[in-house]
């Protein structure tokens, strides 16, 4: 089987004349564990390999990949790329960056996890399933319990200079209980992800499922109101997730995006400052190159409310004029997009008990649904559904459900008066507890 960066220097030495050639090559291998009712619900091993292969020429961009490919067939990858590429329209902005020196990360690789075997794996779900279910007796059946984990490499090199490559590994646990009185039930969250097995600790996943469940119990409609809000990071991290489409340079360029005209200007308080971080190694999406082989880096999309620019691959930068800031993302099988890699909120100084204090009367909103379907990224409109706990001389009382949270991104990001000190990852992006001055509960 030939090596990842065999492969891709194969087919960069088919180039000819004085087109382009890059080739991405990859491979993962991917275990997940699922556990129900004491058992091994599903057991789920994956391996994937291939290399994907860009030709520019005139302007004009093919692409073509081949799964688990010999060294021939990476060359004939790039044959079949070529007579693509005939066909392409042109565009002026297809082009491969040139090589830039990056630094390796320590720290991504765990050569443990790498070796552990699946039977290893399969007590962790179990275990987690076992401790969710028998903890508290409202608590006696889970939704999912999973454990998994992920060992990839990829490999890059380009006529233009670049070569590079990377191996990496990610676990993950995540618990989802119901809790049950009388004729309610209530469903509780929890999640963890690292790059080994010591940065988890599947019994306090299972654990906090369980209480976010329970303490739902017997919650009720509350009136509609305008009230401060606390958002638990479950909920800040959805929000984050719709927010970050509209900062990448792919939507802007096509007229996605509500932040399209506003750089440079005000547009969120200055409570707020979002990064994305391709370097920091507490976050799941760490690698020291992207997907075309640029250096990742930190970018501050947002400092101190005030929207600096947004994320780039080489093409979204060319035709922007402006640099990549390496959050080129793809898989063998397709050419780069645009995305995050570490997409966290900074942490400010407000402890949790803090925030409440500050947030009297109000809610902590502690899970919201239909987030993705419910906002528009364009306009930035949102309604969705929610539930949590009343905020009750600076504690957290008696819980709320099927409530309705109406607003804009933009205002609720003009709304955030305080952060946390504590940040959350929920897979690549991460939030501390935010503080925000009001919110529309849609009630009775």
């Amino acid at each position: 089987m030939p090596d990842l960066g065999d492969l891709c220097r194969a087919a960069v030495e088919a180039a000819t004349g004085d087109e382009q050639v890059e080739a991405f090559a990859e491979e993962r291998t991917t275990t997940e564990v699922d556990a129900l009712r004491g058992e091994v619900e599903g057991l789920t091993f994956a391996e994937s390999r291939g290399v994907g292969v860009r030709v520019i020429s005139g302007g004009r961009l093919g692409f073509a990949y081949a799964a688990d490919p010999s060294l021939d067939e990476a060359r004939e990858t790039v044959a079949r790329a070529r007579e693509n590429a005939a066909l392409a329209s042109e565009d002026p902005f297809n082009a491969l960056p040139e090589a830039r020196p990056f630094e390796h990360l320590d720290g991504l690789f765990s050569e443990s996890l790498a070796a552990m075997s699946t039977e290893d794996k399969v007590p962790i779900a179990l275990g987690m399933e076992q401790l969710a279910t028998s903890t508290d007796p409202r608590v006696t059946k889970t939704e999912a319990v999973q454990y998994g984990d992920v060992v990839g490499r990829i490999a890059i090199a380009s006529t233009t200079g670049v070569e590079a490559e990377d191996r990496g590994t990610g676990c993950w646990c995540v618990a989802v209980t119901l809790a049950e009185q009388d004729d309610d039930t209530q469903t509780g969250f929890s999640y963890k992800v690292g790059h080994r097995l010591e940065e988890l600790d599947p019994d306090a996943v299972a654990l906090e499922a369980v209480e976010r469940a329970a303490r739902l119990l017997g919650a009720a409609k509350p009136e509609t109101a305008r009230v401060p809000a606390v958002l638990d990071p479950v909920a800040a991290s959805a929000f984050l997730g719709v927010l970050s489409g509209g900062l990448s340079a792919e939507a802007v360029q096509k007229q996605r995006s509500l932040f399209a005209s506003l750089v440079g200007e005000q547009v969120a308080s200055d409570a707020l400052t979002l990064v994305d971080d391709g370097r920091l190694l507490d976050g799941p999406a760490a690698a020291p190159v992207d997907g075309e082989g640029v250096p990742t880096g930190r970018t501050e999309l947002i400092s101190n409310g005030v929207l600096n620019g947004f994320l780039h691959n080489t093409y979204t930068a060319l035709r922007g004029d402006a640099s990549s800031t390496g959050n080129a993302t793809r898989g063998y099988r397709s050419t780069p997009g645009v995305g995050t890699t570490n997409l966290f909120v900074e942490p400010g100084t407000a402890t949790f008990d803090e925030l409440l204090r500050r947030a009297e009367g109000g809610v902590l909103i502690q899970d919201v649904t239909g987030v993705h379907s419910g906002a528009n990224p364009i306009s930035g409109e949102f309604s969705v559904g929610a539930t949590g706990l009343r905020i009750t001389d600076g504690a957290l009382g008696e819980p709320v459900r099927e409530m309705t949270v109406a607003s804009t991104i933009p205002e609720m990001l003009r709304g955030i008066q305080a952060v946390g000190d504590t940040i959350r990852w929920f897979s690549s992006v991460g939030t501390p507890p935010i503080l925000l001055a009001e919110v529309t509960l849609g009630g009775t």
